[in-house]
């Protein structure tokens, strides 16, 4: 389940570069006018799919998420597990990747964080509330998938 990976910037390229692999045997090479085939390029593709990367798409995937664990009950394992905060200290040495870690040379910062980040970038204030309004939180998710800073 992609809402629950740390999407690390290695893991995203990774992502990134397969899926322009698989869309460049899928849409195939371009004819010059000259009669020479030439490989599309990363911008062709973009426009391809409508900016709907795979980067993107688990982000939308992960907002989805995060409005379906705000809107549950707090007796709800999911939610009881999302909102617990650990007593102890992390042990010495690298800390292990987790989902609610983002590798991002910021030390302990959790999913819910990393979400966060990603709805101020959209520009989205109060998303608590608007979770609770379903058509609204859609829309909000929806504009994720083709975002430019996502």
């Amino acid at each position: 389940m992609s809402v629950c990976w740390v999407l690390t910037e290695n893991i995203k390229q990774k992502l990134l570069v397969f899926e322009r692999k698989i869309l460049r045997r899928i849409f195939g090479p371009t004819r010059k006018a000259n009669g020479e085939w030439r490989l599309k390029t990363n911008e062709e593709l973009e426009e391809a799919i409508n900016n709907e990367n795979i980067a993107r798409y688990i982000k939308y995937k992960r907002l989805g998420w995060l409005g379906h664990v705000e809107r549950m009950t707090n007796e709800r394992v999911a939610k009881t597990i999302y909102k617990w905060k650990p007593y102890r200290t992390r042990p010495k040495g690298r800390p292990r990747v987790r989902w609610e870690d983002d590798v991002r040379r910021r030390p302990r910062v959790r999913w819910e964080d990393d979400v966060r980040n990603d709805l101020r970038k959209m520009g989205v204030n109060n998303w608590k509330q608007r979770t609770h309004e379903r058509k609204k939180w859609k829309e909000i998710i929806e504009q994720a998938k083709t975002h430019k800073e996502l």
